[in-house]
């Protein structure tokens, strides 16, 4: 094996060596039950467990001296307890408190529901806490520390420890130990990046690299492997793109659309006009579908700017060239909002459309009277989520699928659809905003419209950037508002502290979905309710509570990032971000976007546990904008490259490694390559290109469909 895998794992008698696709099961220590937890993260085989990346990497140094410490910072300390160690009940809600010392200055210590350390923390003892600093009335706190042994701490220190995605039952020491095994014992991938690309850009050997995401032995060694598998993620993005286009360019639509007096009708009856953006995106929809290739369509435009509007247009005007219309959005929920809303429309303003609804709650007997209509064509527009393409549906004559926020309907759902008639025209409605230089990159197979201008009667959103410290006084405000009738989302990073191992603090201080609930729970008074949400619920539940806090049946709901494609809730007026330092502004600004939909003043207050200058700087963004494309452009310029895991990401192009932000100098390079690459070899037949088609035709070893793409 190559010297620089040294996991210390020894190699017994009885050893063999495994590949990619070896399932999971052969690693030693690995039996039923670890599997199974390993599968509901998606490992299944030696390759998915190789592939599963840290999230973080932990450092611990020497401890400070308190009047050393920093407030945003993690460190640890050695202090002797000071005094009696109390503790108090608020509601559900138990609080330890203890003051510490260490002869420099004073630090006080606080625990949540951990009500048995007042056994263990003795006056006059001496401990070592590791944990966030913060500074509250005139003192350094920490809260929620981890209590280390000084030999357990000693043997951490100097070393660059691997934190990976957990998820219940998962333990970091068990993946840490699992992936040791799987890297010493699988036979490595080729090297599949062209020798040119490798040379000219002088990126470290693909083996050495994936271990050193693992393991790496120091940070600049870090990365420079993130560096090569980043920039080998994107390569293999644009390249499927790439192929998608060629596709795309060359698909002739099945469909003869005329422009109809009914379009017309509608437009002049709406009680507002469409902003100029909106004009000028309807024009180059309407000639995608009377052109002679199939439409492939991405409209960008920020929350509230109108593009649903756009979206019911291009319906109509197929419904009224005789031909059927789909609809897709990523959840239950929104798929019955944008039912209802066309409805209305279409009573209102008697378009003459047969929308239906077809979504999984619906009843088989439901579902079964839909498929009738939808096959017969005298349904003609049809809403649902992914049910659509489902093989149980037939279709009379679709000629449109509009996606809400999923750009990666992909070929391959392209072809189940062909499969029951013809190959329909694609739009797609996003309101990530993205700087115009990564769009192209990353929407490098679709045409792109911008819809860049807010209607007039849109109410700004009143923003603040605080602290911590602000916390009490940001939940009495909650409070105030409920009473008002109002009603409040709250954002934290993480599900719950089971996502994080328990010898770890990286992640102390993030707030998790779960556990603050019952701390909101315990400071609102018991009228208010609290209810949460996160990713990990079942479909059921998820469409319920979202359902529930619609109906105003729920005042303030603590949730995951789930909620930034989401309902329509115009009764919503406050959204309060939590460790919002762990978010990227055009996050940020989505998640922004579910207040201020209705008639009330709204508000969004962003909560940073770090007051770093840089950190404060970028998040003041979203103070002086409300313009998402504007705050995309500032996300890039204030991040650059170099910020490894800092920030939290999410939505449609959340890779695995990447950040399209933090990495998008390796993105335009990758897009470079790959121009070049396909300008000179666009079948990859010559032989320097061998390892990288046979790559590509791999599906086994090749953890990228670009059938979906």
């Amino acid at each position: 094996m190559p010297s620089f895998l040294n996991t210390g794992i020894n190699f017994e008698a009885g050893d063999f060596m495994m590949e990619y696709g070896t399932p999971i099961l052969q690693i030693k220590g690995v039996g039923e039950k670890t599997a199974r937890i390993f599968e509901k993260m998606g490992i299944v085989t030696v390759g998915d467990l190789i592939r599963f990346y840290p999230r973080d990497y932990e450092k611990f140094e020497e401890a400070l001296p308190v009047r050393d410490v920093k407030k945003g910072e993690i460190c640890a300390v050695r202090v002797r307890i000071a005094g009696s160690v109390t503790t108090k009940k608020i509601r559900n809600l138990t609080i330890l408190n203890a003051v510490a010392a260490d002869g420099t200055g004073k630090i006080k210590l606080t625990f949540f529901n951990m009500p048995f350390l007042k056994n263990v923390l003795k006056p006059g003892g001496v401990y070592l806490f590791r944990g966030m600093i913060q500074y509250k009335d005139g003192m350094f706190v920490m809260e929620q520390p981890k209590m280390y042994k000084e030999e357990e701490y000693r043997r951490l220190m100097e070393t660059i420890q691997p934190r990976y995605p957990l998820s219940a039952g998962m333990t970091n020491h068990m993946v840490t130990k699992s992936v040791k095994q799987a890297l010493s014992f699988c036979l490595p991938e080729k090297e599949f990046l062209p020798e040119t690309i490798l040379r000219s850009e002088k990126f470290m050997d693909r083996e050495e690299a994936v271990h050193n995401l693992h393991f790496p032995k120091d940070f600049d060694t870090l990365i420079e492997a993130r560096k090569r598998m980043v920039f080998e993620e994107f390569f293999l993005f644009i390249l499927g793109l790439r192929g998608r286009k060629m596709e795309n360019d060359t698909a002739d639509s099945g469909f003869s659309y005329i422009e109809t007096a009914q379009v017309e009708r509608f437009l002049e009856k709406l009680p507002f006009s469409l902003t100029n953006a909106q004009k000028k995106v309807w024009e180059e929809i309407k000639t995608d579908l009377q052109g002679m290739r199939l439409m492939n369509r991405l409209v960008q435009g920020d929350v509230g700017s109108g593009k649903t509007i756009i979206a019911i247009l291009a319906l109509l005007m197929t419904v009224t060239n005789g031909y059927q219309g789909a609809m897709m959005a990523p959840t239950e929920v929104l798929a019955k909002q944008h039912f209802d809303s066309i409805t209305e429309m279409n009573q209102k303003y008697k378009l003459g459309m047969h929308p239906v609804l077809l979504i999984g709650a619906m009843t088989a007997k439901e579902k079964r009277e839909t498929y009738e209509m939808i096959a017969d064509g005298s349904a003609d527009v049809i809403i649902g989520t992914h049910a659509l393409i489902q093989e149980k549906v037939m279709y009379k004559n679709l000629a449109l699928v509009v996606t809400d926020e999923q750009h990666r309907f992909g070929v391959r759902q392209r072809e189940n659809l062909a499969a029951k008639g013809n190959m329909p025209h694609v739009l797609v409605m996003s309101a990530t905003p993205i700087p115009r230089t990564l769009a192209i990159i990353l929407y490098g197979d679709l045409k792109v419209s911008v819809i860049d201008e807010l209607p007039a009667d849109r109410q700004p959103i009143k923003n603040c950037v605080v602290d911590t410290s602000y916390r009490e006084k940001a939940y009495r405000f909650i409070e105030k508002e409920v009473a008002a009738g109002r009603q409040v989302y709250v954002i934290c990073p993480m599900v719950e502290e089971g996502e994080t191992d328990s010898d770890s603090s990286s992640m102390d201080n993030v707030e998790n979905v779960i556990d603050y609930t019952q701390k909101l729970k315990g400071f609102l008074p018991s009228s208010i309710r609290v209810s949460y949400l996160h990713g990990k619920m079942k479909s059921p539940l998820k469409n319920e509570i979202m359902e529930e806090f619609k109906n105003k049946n729920i005042d303030v709901l603590v949730s995951t990032t789930v909620i930034e494609v989401g309902i329509n809730v115009p009764n919503a007026t406050v959204m309060m971000v939590e460790n919002a330092e762990r978010f990227g502004l055009a996050q940020l600004h989505q998640l922004r976007g579910r207040v201020g939909r209705g008639e009330y003043q709204s508000y969004c207050i962003f909560i940073s546990s770090s007051d770093k200058k840089e950190t404060m700087e970028r998040l003041e963004t979203l103070n002086k904008s409300n313009d998402g494309f504007k705050i995309a452009e500032e996300d890039l310029r204030l991040r650059g490259p170099g910020d490894l895991f800092g920030i939290r990401q999410s939505g449609e192009f959340a890779f695995k490694l990447g950040d399209i932000y933090n990495d998008a100098h390796l993105l335009k390079k990758a897009g470079m390559w790959v121009d070049r690459l396909l300008s000179e070899d666009e079948k990859l037949i010559k032989q320097e290109h061998e390892n990288l088609r046979l790559y590509l035709e791999n599906e086994k070893w090749n953890p990228i469909d670009f059938r979906t793409i």
